[in-house]
């Protein structure tokens, strides 16, 4: 989820309650890919809501781009002046520095218990919740039906052994991105974690079940060297080497009609429709069938202590948790709801917009995160971004490139503990 706006909204309010206002900063990410659809009015028509009710509650919110709002808000934590709320992409470092109020000393019961589940533990540092989940989503397969259909192939692939098969029946055909595999340094993390994940029942993604890093597992370097040999040895993946070829493009290549299958989030629907692509979505493939899981992302909001106000913010954030702002965040922006009523409530819904999400929906039950909640996974994710395209280079060492990669996150953890 990235957009392309950068903009800042400040937003007034009015009255008291008490002996005086209070005033709460927000720093937010903007998930609009124009001025017609910023975050900025998602917040606006919020807030007014809010403070017409909290007379003696003003919101500042400030709106930045993905490409600025995670170092906006570091730098104005380093400099000591901490937004009271921020909604951005990572908590653990600020949690582990013991700048967040946990979850529980803010949100009401219902709120917190409202959560689901395996978002809310990815929210935990050191046993505690401190990330507070906002906007998610899961992968799928996207395929090109027209494309399909002039390649010959009836069915989408279930199985490693289906994919390949129709990546080749669509190269033959002259497609030019028979399956894209995006492991360019935007988002190469994503592309990495959700095979990982495909790997069969063994699949260990980045870590294991307590959270020790498993980069370099037997599974995991089975994982890549398949797809080294089996697509791209076999130039199946393109014309651009895998870890050159970034995810935006890639989905832009699929909105033009030139990509026949690749791995996708929510926002590609939007996308693909725009430009009139006949598309269908299925769960990723594993080895023999069906994934072990699905890979998910959450942003997270978090709230700072440093200017007090513990009460008025969790007052706030129940409102913004609320089933009818959760659904209308994530009916405007193509994303899925952190809630277990709002999704509850989309998975019921067979009318457009959460239609078109239920595929991603379905995969959220069984869906892994990344392992936020560790401080070295910056590093780690950083390490992954430069390097994992080697892995599948048909010169590259899979399980080189993967043992290099464990050491630098076994270091990294090593050193976010010392």
């Amino acid at each position: 989820m990235v957009s392309a706006l950068g903009m800042t909204a400040v937003l007034g309010g009015c009255g008291s309650t008490g002996s005086s206002d209070v005033t709460l900063r927000l720093v937010a990410a903007d998930y609009g890919d124009s001025p017609a659809n910023s975050s900025k009015k998602y917040w606006d028509t919020l807030v007014k809501a809010y403070e017409s009710k909290h007379p003696g509650v003003k919101i500042d919110v400030s709106v930045y781009s993905w490409n600025d709002v995670d170092a906006k808000v570091k730098d104005m934590v380093a400099a000591g002046h901490a937004p009271d709320l921020a909604q951005i992409g990572a908590y653990a470092d600020y949690a582990s520095a013991g700048k967040l109020y946990p979850a529980s000393d803010l949100l009401s019961i219902r709120t917190q218990a409202d959560f689901l589940s395996q978002l809310s533990e990815a929210g935990q540092w050191n046993h505690t919740q401190y990330g507070i989940p906002f906007a998610g989503s899961t992968r799928v397969l996207f395929y090109n039906k027209t494309l399909f259909a002039k390649a010959g192939i009836t069915t989408p692939p279930t199985s490693w052994d289906d994919l390949a098969a129709d990546a080749k029946a669509l190269k033959d055909k002259g497609v030019q991105y028979p399956f894209a595999l995006p492991l360019g340094p935007e988002e190469a993390q994503a592309e990495t974690m959700q095979w990982l994940l495909s790997g069969g029942s063994g699949g260990t993604g980045y870590t294991d079940d307590v959270g020790t890093y498993t980069i370099d597992s037997a599974q995991n370097v089975d994982t890549f060297t398949w797809l080294k040999d089996d697509l791209v040895g076999k130039g199946l993946t393109g014309p651009v080497a895998p870890g050159k070829l970034n995810r935006a493009d890639a989905f832009a290549a699929f909105a033009d009609g030139q990509v026949g299958m690749l791995n996708g989030h929510p926002t590609l629907i939007q996308q693909a429709e725009k430009k009139g692509v006949k598309f269908g979505m299925v769960p990723t493939p594993g080895p023999h069938g069906k994934t072990r899981a699905s890979m998910g992302v959450t942003d997270w909001m978090m709230a700072f202590k440093q200017n007090g106000h513990a009460e008025q913010i969790g007052d706030f954030l129940n409102f913004v948790y609320s089933e009818k702002n959760v659904l209308d965040f994530s009916r405007e922006y193509g994303l899925l709801p952190v809630t277990g009523s709002a999704s509850n409530a989309m998975s019921e819904s067979d009318s457009a917009p959460d239609s078109a999400l239920h595929p991603f929906l379905d995969q959220l039950p069984t869906s892994e995160l990344y392992p936020v909640g560790k401080t070295s996974w910056a590093a780690v994710s950083a390490a992954v971004k430069q390097n994992i395209g080697r892995a599948v280079d048909p010169a590259g060492s899979p399980a080189g490139v993967l043992s290099r990669l464990q050491s630098t996150a076994t270091a990294a953890d090593s050193s976010s503990k010392s």
